[in-house]
């Protein structure tokens, strides 16, 4: 995805995300690539049938008007775009008394695997963000003494690689040599099933280029005895960015373990980016030379092919970011887009939205 498209979904996703509905009439419709547009155009008619039964008449009226907005809208497009589509409706008025009904639609920059509706108070972007986000893969591992499972993240998929069961007994109430020598048999059998789950977890998150990070949680204590048994390889030790508390294993556990980790998750996404300004200001601050900032200054260097990295907050507009990406590539300068959203971004906002890394002085 070049820099003009995930700006413009950028927008997109931002401007539906700030609508909410009074209810659940915000309707999102996504579409898969190469499903037939008629197919769909059919279901939206036999939901604005099933619509008719929503008690509320304000609801009902704005789910049945923006049912009828998409097919006039699916009706446009003789065949479903190459990538497919994703279109949503609903009333958008800020005012309580009175409906504005608008319809909206992408083609997706990657291709759409997704085919759903919903109706809800806000619209469904997940789909759509997981498009934008680094392609990072981070590694799942669930533990716990009964079960354990080994997935991956990637953007807001989530994949189980492998699901293992133990061979640990359940807990005697024995008492003297017999508790004693069971309390053995499950300590080696515990082990065992450990090596398991990291054999598994070396051999696959060892392979993959782009591992972000590694993730470990489980019910109970067992989630820190396996990390602290010296099971997983070093390197892998060395990407293990938390440890979540877990009341399922399982599928379930692989995806409590992710909204569990969304912190961890959020932080590395914006480690990249506060890197990159890092760098810029403490260049700033003890060796000015080495960068450029403002536009004028900034387009010269480019322009000198000065400029290594190329970096412009996310509120430029279009015009200027389709003018100055042609400009990064053909001086093969790298071009990043921070968000404005930060202090860091805000500051280079500040200094006029627009700076750069220098290959060498040139002021």
């Amino acid at each position: 995805m070049n820099t003009k498209k995930k700006k413009k979904l950028l927008r997109f996703i931002k401007e539906l995300g700030s609508y909410r509905g009074r209810h659940t009439e915000l309707v999102s419709i996504y579409i898969p690539q190469g499903y037939d547009v008629i197919k769909i155009i059919h279901h939206v008619q036999t939901e604005q049938g099933t619509a008719q039964n929503i008690k509320d008449k304000t609801t009902r009226n704005h789910v049945i008007d923006s049912l009828e907005r998409i097919v006039r809208h699916l009706r446009l497009f003789k065949k479903t775009p190459e990538n497919g589509l994703a279109v949503f409706a609903g009333n958008v008025s800020e005012k309580e008394n009175k409906a504005d009904i608008q319809v909206f639609s992408i083609e997706p920059p990657e291709p759409m695997q997704l085919r759903t509706y919903r109706c809800d108070q806000t619209f469904l972007l997940d789909p759509l963000k997981g498009m934008i986000e680094e392609k990072d893969i981070y590694g799942l591992i669930v533990v716990d003494n009964r079960e354990g499972n080994v997935g991956t993240l990637k953007g807001t998929m989530i994949k189980e690689i492998k699901k293992m069961t133990s061979d640990v007994p359940g807990k005697t109430t024995k008492g003297g040599q017999s508790q004693q020598r069971y309390a053995r048999i499950r300590e080696l059998a515990a082990k065992d099933f450990h090596k398991r789950i990291a054999d598994v977890a070396n051999r696959e998150f060892l392979e993959m280029k782009n591992l972000k990070g590694v993730i470990v949680g489980g019910p109970g204590p067992t989630k820190e005895t396996f990390l602290d048994g010296g099971y997983l390889n070093n390197e892998i030790m060395k990407k293990v960015l938390g440890v979540k508390d877990l009341s399922y294993t399982g599928d379930f556990g692989l995806k409590e373990l992710v909204e569990k980790s969304k912190d961890l998750l959020a932080e590395q996404a914006s480690v990249k980016e506060k890197k990159l300004l890092d760098r810029f200001f403490t260049l700033l601050a003890k060796d000015f030379k080495k960068v450029v900032y403002g536009k004028d200054k900034t387009l010269k260097a480019l322009e000198l092919s000065a400029v290594d990295i190329l970096i412009l907050t996310d509120d430029v507009e279009d015009e200027f970011l389709d003018e100055i990406e042609e400009k990064a590539i053909s001086y093969g300068t790298t071009l990043e887009i921070v968000s404005v959203e930060t202090e860091s971004g805000n500051q280079l906002k500040e200094l006029g939205g627009i700076a750069g890394i220098l290959r060498f002085e040139v002021y």
